[in-house]
Formats: C-alpha cells, sequence, structure tokens
C-alpha cells in the first residue's frame, strides 16, 4: 500500500490545535445545545475551504452540518460521524475555564476535548486535508456533525433518520466510543478499544402517588416514603452478571497479551467486577439514581414523588423485560414507571476491511498497542447506523491515562497534547487507507 501525500505533520498539527482552541470556546452545552454556532463555524472553515455543505434545522438553534467530498462511486461511501454538543460543567469545581481552549503544562483544556471535540476537529482536518490534496478517492467520503447527541440524538440523528434517512448511507462509519488508554487490569501497556457494539439506554421516571396530609400526623400513604422503599428494593437488587460475546473476544485478547490473567468466564471475572464499577458496567445491566423531588413545604406530606434512572442494558436485552422484572422488584401498585428515552443496538461484527485496517494503523503508531473490539458502557449515535446495517465502530487514535479519561463528563476535562496530535496522525492515516483510489 502506497505510502500517501507528504504531510508536514508540525504544520498540520498547529492548524488542528488552533481549530481545537477556537471549537471549545463556542459553549453548545446541552441543554440547550445551541449547535447552531458550532455548525457556522464549522461551515465557515468548509467554505473557506471551498467545500459545499448542508444544515438540517430540528428547530430552536438544533442543527447538524454535513459535507461530501466526492469519489469515483466504485466504492461505498465512508462516513466520519460527530457531535458538536456538550454536557454541562460546574465551573466552580474547575481548575482552568471549562470553555476556554487553555493550553498548560502540555494539556488543552476545556469541555469536549474528550468528548467529543478532540475527536471532531481530527476528522474535520482529515476531511480538509484530503480536499486541499486533491487526493483520488474511491469512496464518497462524508463528515457529518450531529447535535443532540449528549441528550438522547432526538434533535440530531433521530432527527435525521425519520426525515433525511438518505444522508445516512455508508459502508463504514468512525464515531466516538473507541480510543487508547495506557493501562488495564494494572498492567501498563497500551490498550486500544474498537466499540463494535455499546450498551441500550433506558431512562425511566418513577412516579410515586399517595395521600397527602400534616407532617405531624404520619400514615402508611406518604409518596416519599413509596418512593424511598423502591429505591431501596432497587439498589438491593443483585442483577446477574453475563459475558457478552464480544467480551470473549475482548478478554480473550487481553489474556493472550498477559494483561489480563483470567478467563472470559462470570466466575473469573466477578472479583474484578466487585472492585472495579466500570469492569461491572460492561457485564450487567446497570441502574444509577439520578435525580429525586418532592413535596411544597416542610410541614406538608406530599401526594407525590419522583426519581429519575439511568439504566443500560446489555446488547440483548429487551428493554419490556427489564421493565417487568424492575416492576416485580419494586412491588407496590402505586409506583409507577414512566419512559423518558430508550434505545438499543445490533453489535458490529469485528472480522471486517476496517477493523483489520484499524489494526495496521493502530500498530504503526503505537507497535506494542493491543487491539481488541469493545463495548461501550454508554450510548452514541453509532446506535441508530448499526440497526441500518452499517459498521459503525468508535475509534480515536488518542491514548489517554485512566486518570484524564475519567475527566469524560466529569470536572477539568482535557487531553494532551501528545494524544491529540496521535489521533490527528491516525484518524488521516485510517481513512487514507480505506478511501483512496
Amino acid at each position: 500500500m502506497s505510502t500517501g501525500p507528504a504531510i508536514n505533520w508540525d504544520t498540520y498539527f498547529d492548524e488542528a490545535v488552533e481549530l481545537l482552541g477556537q471549537f471549545i470556546r463556542i459553549d453548545t452545552s446541552n441543554p440547550p445545545g445551541n449547535e447552531i454556532l458550532a455548525c457556522n463555524f464549522l461551515g465557515a472553515i468548509l467554505h473557506h475551504e471551498g467545500i459545499d455543505y448542508d444544515l438540517y434545522d430540528a428547530g430552536n438553534r438544533r442543527v447538524s452540518l454535513r459535507a461530501v467530498l466526492k469519489g469515483d462511486g466504485s466504492r461505498r461511501p465512508f462516513m466520519l460521524l460527530n457531535h458538536t454538543d456538550v454536557v454541562p460543567v460546574q465551573q466552580e469545581f474547575w481548575d482552568e475555564e471549562p470553555f476556554s481552549g487553555h493550553i498548560k503544562d502540555g494539556y488543552i483544556w476545556g469541555r469536549g476535548t474528550l468528548d467529543m471535540k478532540g475527536l471532531g476537529i481530527a476528522q474535520l482536518m482529515t476531511f480538509i486535508t484530503l480536499k486541499r490534496m486533491a487526493v483520488p478517492l474511491a469512496r464518497d467520503v462524508v463528515f457529518f456533525a450531529q447535535a443532540d447527541e449528549e441528550a438522547g440524538s432526538e434533535f440530531g440523528m433521530r432527527f435525521i433518520e425519520r426525515e433525511f434517512p438518505e444522508t445516512l448511507d455508508a459502508e463504514y462509519v468512525i464515531n466516538e466510543g473507541g480510543g487508547g488508554t495506557t493501562e488495564v487490569f494494572g498492567v501498563e501497556r497500551p490498550v486500544y478499544s474498537i466499540a463494535v457494539a455499546e450498551k441500550g439506554p433506558l431512562w425511566l421516571r418513577l412516579v410515586a402517588e399517595g395521600r397527602p396530609g400534616h407532617g405531624s400526623v404520619p400514615h402508611e400513604d406518604n409518596a416519599l416514603d413509596r418512593l424511598v422503599r423502591a429505591m431501596f428494593r432497587i439498589q438491593e437488587w443483585e442483577r446477574p452478571l453475563t459475558v457478552a460475546p464480544v467480551l470473549e473476544e475482548y478478554f480473550g485478547r487481553l489474556n493472550r497479551a498477559g494483561v489480563y490473567k483470567g478467563a472470559a468466564t462470570v466466575d473469573a471475572l466477578k472479583a474484578a467486577a466487585e472492585k472495579d464499577p466500570r469492569i461491572r458496567a460492561l457485564l450487567s445491566n446497570t441502574i444509577s439514581a439520578t435525580t429525586a423531588s418532592s413535596g411544597i413545604k416542610h410541614n406538608v406530606i406530599p401526594a407525590r414523588a419522583e426519581a429519575t434512572l439511568d439504566i443500560r442494558l446489555l446488547p440483548g436485552v429487551k428493554p419490556e423485560d427489564f421493565e417487568a422484572e424492575l416492576a416485580a422488584v419494586i412491588n407496590d401498585p402505586k409506583v409507577s414507571l414512566e419512559r423518558v428515552h430508550v434505545g438499543w443496538s445490533d453489535t458490529n461484527p469485528h472480522d471486517t476491511e476496517l477493523f483489520r485496517v484499524m489494526e495496521e494503523v493502530i500498530h504503526d503508531h503505537v507497535e506494542d498497542a493491543v487491539v481488541v473490539p469493545g463495548m461501550t458502557v454508554g450510548f452514541t449515535d453509532s446506535s441508530v447506523l448499526r440497526n441500518r446495517g452499517m459498521i459503525s465502530y468508535g475509534f480515536s487514535g488518542g491514548l489517554t491515562t485512566p486518570e484524564i479519561a475519567r475527566g469524560v463528563h466529569g470536572h477539568n476535562e482535557r487531553v494532551s497534547l501528545e494524544s491529540f496530535r496521535l489521533n490527528c496522525q491516525m484518524v488521516w492515516e485510517l481513512t487514507r487507507r480505506m478511501c483512496c483510489a
């Protein structure tokens, strides 16, 4: 395979860092999203490069952007998928301004550096460089920046699927959800997980109803008491561990590399799951209590109490079956379950051309890396595409420590300059190998 056009990586990376800093300074916290601001930013760059683009407006400034570099049509399209919204911040807990893009101690700081404006800029740089160099393409290369991923994609990918399904055609897609870590199971060795599956979100609202009254006269029909009892039963509910087929390959590869010492079985993984919540999340249907509200006054027994649950289901688990189990655990007819959001997706195979090329690219840049097919415990826009029959992998060339990775949706989110440069290089090389004529 040819090495492709020569790139001055120092110049390329300087531009990428500048663009990422500008992108981070655009506050697209969701809610409310305001992704039109991101699309204006991306659109101006594309216009300057002489690239046409389309906007998809779901209303209320929730806008997505799509651009295409045409290939010769001999192969189906390749999509660079990203989202432009970010989760909100609690600024008082940050050491640096969260929307500054400030560079300090070898890191770019700011909300979205990891999730996922950093990868979005790496994709954008690949896209505009293909155009600048007039690289002959066997495939259309699609750059698609989506709105609303962080809140369930109703005004982004799900809106696009309903209203503009023809824009989603692709043979292969790379999106968020994968990447490299410097340490797994306490073993310091680079491990790159390529996400071929993800857990399905089931967001529920628990509503307890009862009889209101004066706080000085307790009774057995207090809605808040009912909610507390229901939440206690949920917290005490022990759900079985399961090793999904994709995780058998995941743990098997780690075992052969000497990173994980046990077998890919529930018995072997049980101890690790008890110690590590992320391992437990890979092996079970999880429930996180996220909000609760009740009452109007200190001395008034409330008639209604509510709580929200963020449930993530393993591939193959039907939401309606899990809801029935949950209702049986709660065992109270005056506590109802209301769906807020639900999603699921098929699992992609990992014996594909794209996976093989990803392995090659990773090993060319990080020779001793272990490459594994993985499953994300969060959901992404890839779920919609997988259910449409497309291969959509979570892939990032970045390599981060576990400590830095915890900045996703947390405080002090940042990415090292070294990791971001590696990400830019790998996204470029992967796209070039998959798409060049």
